[in-house]
């Protein structure tokens, strides 16, 4: 993936990591509240997220770095 932007949407990060295979996945895991972004629980899939970002998902936790994905 190319940065095109300084942020992305919380449901299309996770589909760029491969945590979930398409948008309605995302917004299932997202509605069921097992998300959080830096440590706070977050139910909005449209989240913006920045580099440092960390976002978890039950036990999993990943940084957000836009200059690599």
């Amino acid at each position: 993936m190319t940065k095109t932007s300084d942020t992305i949407k919380l449901d299309q990060f996770l589909k760029v990591i491969g945590l979930v295979d398409t948008g309605g996945q995302a917004k299932m895991i997202i509605q069921n509240e097992v998300v959080s972004v830096n440590g706070v629980l977050e139910t909005r899939r449209g989240r913006k997220l920045v580099s440092g970002d960390r976002v978890t998902v039950d036990d999993q936790t990943f940084e957000v770095d836009l200059d690599n994905l």
